[in-house]
């Protein structure tokens, strides 16, 4: 075989720098990694691509996974998340899940035991195609160390393609510890999917016929790009857009035409007029989940009440739950413009586009809340202050409502929350934005819950020098399953008060400096010190237990559980 033909290494490698020099043709920039001794050979192989590939050393694997779930938002290529067998690729199991429902790329790499002692319950050993084979585009193992470069080439095309997600690998020591003299692969090319002319003539006749259309975006395989044809494409069909749960940023919401987002925190006028008036909902990317839809109540499945053109890169997503008139296998961009070529009809929809951001931007006021600090005053600053390109990052709890409601996301990926609804992601997306984007402001919000599942990796931060600001939100409680406990169960109080550490001790600890805020009115102050210090800072912000959501107290949902009880 000829040079020209398929390149082959002049020299003998083992198998763990086979797949290393695999990992740097393919383009991988990052490894996110918790070291084991379970895959050696990699780290030994890695070690000669310092110059191409950072390997960032991580605190817990749960860290890494969501390190590297963050980096395929923001970039929409794959990192590597490897770990080592058993205990580190369990761990590691939170970010899968994590990568898999927002439809992620990302490549997990987990050492295994040696073939030889396979099916024996050898040390640390798992099946991962059983253990991963439901929260995984793919799972494998490499057996054969002359296959390496077929299987890792074959991970980036399926972490990327269609839907995107998680592909997970398994390596055994002794395949890593083997020679081989083989043949590289080359850099991948992923297929894109376009609208069909024919698609594209009945979506013309479908925006002549409606009275009251509308455009949602969210999903995979959006980009920059993306978010500006978007725009040109409102403008020139005059449509107002939604976002989905999560996706806020992939539509500037301060353009006339945004709405606001489907999901929580929702505007309860954007919800009544999806489920009520829209005529026409043209949905780019979203898989229409239960968060985005209100618990599959927003609209009705699997017929919709109104007409669904349903446009998402993966075909297998189309009618999966709402069987739509119009499917349409493409890329976000690929429609985008292929929309912007068609003609735009002569109906006037201007009253009713212009409506919505009105609305939206009074929702945007602060509420009257129980407590000497407020919220909504608190990230309506953050929101008016902070650079147009900060990015946020949150997990999961009730904190996160107030970041989804009062804050306008002016540019793409400026938010990494994950739609799973899984704590703890918010420190190691903070790291993995700084990482990805060193010049831009990155704020990291959290309850005292969700942050002390991942506050470790504070350590990752401080190791390679990322100046992150820290919010921590203190109720004192695991506030959402609180809320939902007082409306199912009002008054039998269990397992939801949290004794917490003092954060700023414990920030300091790490070096990372910090203060504690009690009323709105210091918030100011204290978020211009944490903007001018060069080592990261944690702002701990104490709450109220009574300010759960900007719209209800504790009292309240608890009264309105024992109303419920009572009928």
């Amino acid at each position: 075989m000829s040079m020209t033909q398929n390149h082959i290494a002049s020299d003998i490698r083992h198998g763990g720098r086979i797949l290393a020099d695999q990992l740097a043709i393919l383009g991988i920039e990052k490894v996110f990694c918790v070291p084991g001794e379970s895959y050696l050979g990699l780290l030994d192989g890695l070690y000669d691509h310092a110059d191409q590939i950072d390997v960032i050393t991580c605190r817990h694997e749960g860290g890494a996974a969501n390190m590297a779930d963050a980096y395929g938002k923001l970039t929409g290529k794959p990192a590597v998340c490897a770990v080592t067998r058993g205990p580190g690729a369990t761990n590691a199991s939170n970010g899968v899940h994590t990568a898999f429902q927002d439809s992620t790329p990302m490549i997990v790499l987990i050492g295994q035991v040696a073939t030889s002692m396979m099916d024996r319950e050898a040390f640390q050993e798992i099946d991962y195609r059983r253990m991963f084979g439901e929260m995984a585009k793919w799972v494998a193992q490499i057996d054969d160390i002359t296959r390496i470069p077929e299987y890792i080439s074959r991970a980036w095309h399926v972490a990327t393609s269609g839907r995107p997600g998680p592909v997970v690998l398994a390596l055994p020591e002794d395949v890593l510890s083997a020679v081989a003299q083989v043949a590289d692969t080359r850099r991948a090319n992923v297929a894109e999917g376009a609208p069909a002319p024919h698609a594209l003539a009945k979506l013309q006749k479908m925006i002549a016929g409606a009275q009251k259309p509308m455009l949602v975006v969210g999903g995979p395989s959006w980009s920059a790009k993306a978010a500006k044809l978007a725009e040109a494409v409102a403008e020139k069909f005059d449509l107002p857009v939604a976002t989905t749960f999560r996706c806020q940023d992939y539509f500037d919401n301060g353009h006339p035409n945004y709405a606001g987002v489907i999901g929580i925190a929702a505007l309860p006028s954007l919800l009544q007029a999806v489920r009520d008036e829209a005529d026409l909902l043209i949905t780019i990317g979203s898989r229409f989940g239960e968060m985005t839809t209100q618990g599959y109540e927003l609209i009705n499945s699997p017929v919709p009440q109104m007409k669904f053109v349903h446009v998402h890169p993966g075909p297998e997503q189309l009618g999966h739950v709402y069987a739509p008139d119009l499917s349409i296998a493409s890329s976000a961009e690929n429609f985008l413009a292929a929309m912007l070529e068609m003609d735009a009809p002569e109906a006037d929809h201007n009253q009713w586009t212009r409506a919505f951001h009105a609305k939206f931007e009074a929702y945007r006021t602060p509420t009257n809340v129980p407590g000497a600090l407020n919220m909504g005053h608190v990230i309506r600053h953050v929101s008016d202050t902070l650079p147009a390109d900060t990015v946020f990052t949150n997990g999961a709890g009730n904190y996160a409502v107030w970041l989804h409601r009062f804050h306008a996301h002016r540019s793409y990926r400026t938010q990494l929350a994950p739609t799973s609804g899984s704590m703890g992601y918010s420190v190691p997306a903070a790291i993995a934005a700084k990482l990805e984007n060193p010049e831009r402001t990155v704020v990291s919000v959290a309850g005292d819950g969700c942050f002390l599942m991942s506050s470790q990796e504070m350590a990752t931060a401080k190791k390679y020098g990322l100046p992150i600001i820290y919010m921590v939100v203190n109720n004192g409680m695991y506030g959402t399953i609180r809320m939902h406990q007082e409306r199912s169960h009002p008054g039998r109080v269990i397992s939801t008060d949290l004794v917490n550490p003092e954060f700023v001790i414990y920030a300091n600890s790490f070096g990372i400096p910090g203060e504690v805020v009690t009323q709105t009115d210091a918030f100011p102050e204290a978020l211009a010190r944490a903007q001018a210090s060069d080592a990261g800072y944690l702002i701990e912000l104490r709450v109220d237990p009574e300010a759960l959501t900007p719209a209800q107290t504790l009292s309240d949902v608890r009264a309105q559980g024992q109303a419920a009880q009572a009928e």
